[in-house]
C-alpha cells in the first residue's frame, strides 16, 4: 500500500458451528477480487469463532480461525477496529446461543457499525435483539418459521435486505449479491461488473430478485388462471379460504376450478390446498420448537387430532414421530443426511 492510499476496510467473519461453506466463500470472494482489481489491499478480513477453536461447516469441512471473538472484541488481532461484522450460520441456528456474541452485536448495532448476516444468521441476529422493527431476509426454508417466532421483525422473501446498518441475505450465492451491493458505492460500477464476470455471474442481482424459482417453474404448469389460484392458496395457509372464495377471487366457476386442478395437477383443489398446508406444517415442525398444537393452528387446522390424522396420511408417520426422527438426524451430524439451507 502506498503512503497516500487509504487504509483497508476491515471485515470480521464470525463462523457459527455448522455454518454453510458456500455462503461464507461467496461472501469473501468479492473482497478478494476487489483487491485484485485495484492491485492493492482495499479490503482486509479475519475469521473468528466464539471460542477460537476450529469449527466445522455443515458439509463437515473444518476451518481454522484467526482467533476468538474475545480476541476481536478486545483488539488483540491484527486490526483493532471492525468496519463490518459478518455472522455466518447454517443448520441448527435455532439452537445456537452465545451471550458474548449477542452482547457484541448489540454494541455494534448501537454505535452504527455495519453488520451483515448470511444464510440463517438472521435468526441469531433477531434473538440478539437487533432486528426488532427492522427488515431482514432469511433462507426460504426458515422463512415461515422465522415469521412465527419473531413477529416484531419484518422478514421478506428477498435475496438480501438492507435496513440501515444491517444487511442480511438468504445464503448460498446470494451472499455474493449482497456483498457486491454492500461494496458497490466504495468500488464503483466498473469494478463491480468485473468482479461479477470473474465469478461467471451474468448479471448483478438486486435485493428484489426471488430466492425460489417462479411459481410456474415450481409447479410445472403455465396456465395463468391455475397459477393465480395457487398463489391465493399459498398466501392463505393459516386461515384457509373456501373453494367458493378462491373461485370468486380468480373469476372462475367452481366446476372450472375443479377441472383445471384435476387436468393439470392430477389432484382436486381441496387436496392440493391441504398438501400445501401440510408442507407448511412440516417446515414449522422440523425447524422450530413450536408445540404441535401451535403448528396445527399456524397451518390452518382447527384441532390437533385432525392435523395429526392428515399428517400421518401424507407423510406416513405422526407429527411427533417425524420431529423425533429429525432430531435424531441432527444429532448424527453432516453424515446424517439432513437437508439444510445453503
Amino acid at each position: 500500500m502506498g503512503d497516500s492510499d487509504p487504509p483497508a476496510k476491515r471485515f470480521a467473519f464470525v463462523l457459527i458451528p455448522d455454518f454453510t461453506l458456500v455462503a461464507f466463500s461467496a461472501a469473501i470472494e468479492p473482497l478478494r477480487l476487489a483487491n485484485r482489481y485495484f492491485g492493492r489491499k482495499i479490503y482486509d478480513w479475519r475469521c473468528v469463532t466464539c471460542d477460537g477453536n476450529d469449527v466445522a461447516a455443515s458439509n463437515g469441512l473444518t476451518v481454522r480461525p484467526d482467533g476468538s471473538l474475545g480476541d476481536l472484541r478486545l483488539g488483540r488481532m491484527e486490526f483493532d477496529k471492525v468496519d463490518t461484522l459478518v455472522v455466518c450460520a447454517g443448520i441448527d441456528v435455532e439452537s445456537f446461543t452465545n451471550a458474548e456474541l449477542s452482547a457484541y452485536l448489540r454494541k455494534l448495532a448501537g454505535n452504527g457499525t455495519r453488520i451483515a448476516g448470511i444464510c440463517t444468521s438472521s435468526w441469531f441476529l433477531a434473538r440478539s435483539g437487533i432486528l426488532e422493527d427492522r427488515r431482514c431476509t432469511i433462507h426460504w426454508e426458515l422463512l415461515h418459521t422465522f415469521a412465527e417466532r419473531f413477529p416484531d421483525v419484518d422478514v421478506q422473501p428477498d435475496l438480501f435486505e438492507v435496513d440501515g446498518n444491517i444487511h442480511t441475505c438468504a445464503g448460498g450465492v446470494a451472499s455474493l449479491d449482497m456483498m457486491l451491493d454492500l461494496i458497490a458505492d466504495e468500488i464503483g460500477d466498473e469494478a463491480t461488473e468485473w468482479i461479477s464476470e470473474q465469478c461467471l455471474v451474468d448479471r448483478v442481482r438486486t435485493k428484489n430478485d426471488r430466492q425460489k424459482l417462479p411459481l410456474n417453474a415450481r409447479v410445472g404448469v403455465h396456465n395463468s388462471k391455475l397459477l393465480a389460484m395457487i398463489e391465493v392458496m399459498e398466501q392463505n395457509l393459516a386461515e384457509p379460504l373456501s373453494l367458493a372464495e378462491i373461485s370468486r377471487r380468480t373469476g372462475l366457476s367452481r366446476r372450472h376450478v375443479e377441472r383445471l386442478f384435476r387436468q393439470l395437477l392430477g389432484r382436486s383443489p381441496a387436496r392440493y390446498y391441504l398438501d400445501l398446508r401440510l408442507d407448511r406444517a412440516r417446515q414449522l415442525l422440523l425447524q422450530s420448537d413450536m408445540a404441535i398444537v401451535d403448528v396445527a393452528i399456524a397451518s390452518g387446522f382447527v384441532s390437533a387430532s385432525h392435523f395429526s390424522k392428515c399428517y400421518r396420511e401424507l407423510y406416513g408417520r405422526s407429527p411427533q414421530a417425524d420431529r423425533q426422527a429429525s432430531l435424531t438426524e441432527r444429532a448424527a451430524g453432516p453424515k446424517g443426511g439432513r437437508s439444510a439451507p445453503l
